[in-house]
């Protein structure tokens, strides 16, 4: 890949290794997310990933930015690098696309077995107030340059907005009546929301594990959020809310920020007292507070694949859509290979053999 040197077309890239130059550069790009902020991939490399940072640079300011994270496969002479939610970079400028894909290709021909990308490419933009790309003209690049749609989003696709320009009674007015409701009561029924500290995280593991059980989703053990929950909340790029009865907590929300976007990533709730509608009112607390930080978007972090009543996550897309949001429907992660033969077998036969090794032993258990 190119070192501080330009191209015929006036473009550089440069790798950074500062973390206030990262950061601030991401802010003068569109959209910055925070899984492209230096935090995410210094906690990502206490996990077994390294990560590489790399902006280009076009006329003295920076135009594209992309956080690598690069992890070996095992004992085998490969790595898989993955991109989360970037490059960042104005999606609808064709030449760029082009000129940021080339150095990803190159990573992926170096002893790489795939690269995957996750940018916020909104299919629907013009729905929810985004200057439309050209998401035909987008596809077909990325189809000749053979990138292609891959089959394992790691982030999800689909998420929620909330525009948080308009005033508290404006944003009430456009959920829906069951919402607004709820709010109420379970302010009425004595639920109180608190700010949480470092110290209240392993109370918020407690509640998330709980919502594990109860939803049929995979955690990771406490370490791994105490380091992450831990680190953004130093920062000051996180924030714990923790809903209460009684001095007790009953739900809790973990909202990250950065830039002009507020991201609801974390959410729990006991088995006990749901019927007082806490998640409710730690939303709406969520949302004034994003607002007093100066957020003009909240990213409710999630929706469906399928926008249908048969996806098990309908039940948790139709609580954020209350809150008035716009459903956002995104392209996806993408890959790109060198090598198709691996890819197959490390994304298609590998899966399918470890899913037929478990059904097996399952088998042989219950005989």
């Amino acid at each position: 890949m190119k070192r501080m040197g330009s191209d015929p077309a006036g473009w550089h890239i440069i790798p950074i290794t500062d973390r206030a130059a990262w950061d601030a550069a991401l802010l003068q790009l569109p959209r910055p997310h925070v899984l492209q902020t230096w935090d995410w991939g210094a906690f990502k490399e206490r996990w077994g990933w390294q990560a590489t940072r790399w902006l280009w640079i076009r006329e003295g300011r920076p135009v594209a930015a992309a956080q690598l994270l690069r992890r070996r496969l095992g004992r085998l002479p490969l790595a898989i690098v993955y991109v989360p939610k970037g490059p960042l970079f104005d999606i609808a400028d064709l030449a760029l696309w082009e000129v940021v894909l080339t150095e990803l290709e190159g990573t992926a021909r170096r002893g790489v077995l795939f690269v995957k990308m996750d940018p916020d490419v909104p299919l629907n933009a013009a729905a929810v107030g985004v200057p439309p790309p050209d998401v035909s003209a987008i596809c077909d690049l990325l189809r000749r340059r053979g990138w292609r749609l891959s089959a394992e989003q790691i982030q999800f696709k689909n998420t929620v907005w909330l525009d948080l320009t308009a005033d508290e009674d404006t944003l009430l007015a456009r959920m829906k009546p069951k919402t607004r409701y709820n709010i109420r009561l379970a302010a009425r029924r004595g639920v109180t929301v608190r700010p949480g500290g470092p110290e209240d995280l392993a109370a918020f593991y407690r509640l998330y594990r709980i919502t594990a059980q109860r939803d049929g989703f995979v955690i990771r053990p406490f370490p791994y959020y105490r380091d992450v929950w831990g680190q953004f909340l130093a920062a000051g790029r996180a924030h714990l809310l923790l809903a209460e009865l009684e001095g007790q907590p009953i739900a809790g929300l973990l909202l990250f920020v950065f830039g002009p976007t507020a991201w609801y990533m974390y959410g729990a709730s006991d088995n006990a007292h749901r019927e007082m509608m806490p998640n409710h009112l730690l939303q709406w607390e969520a949302i004034r507070l994003a607002r007093q930080l100066g957020c003009t978007r909240y990213d409710m972090w999630g929706a469906p694949d399928r926008l249908d009543a048969s996806d098990p996550m309908w039940g948790v897309y139709r609580f954020k859509v209350g809150f008035g949001g716009q459903t956002v429907l995104g392209l996806g992660a993408c890959d790109f290979t060198a090598f198709p033969a691996g890819y197959y077998l490390y994304t298609v036969v590998m899966p399918r053999l470890l899913a037929f090794m478990r059904m097996t032993a399952r088998a042989a258990a219950d005989q």
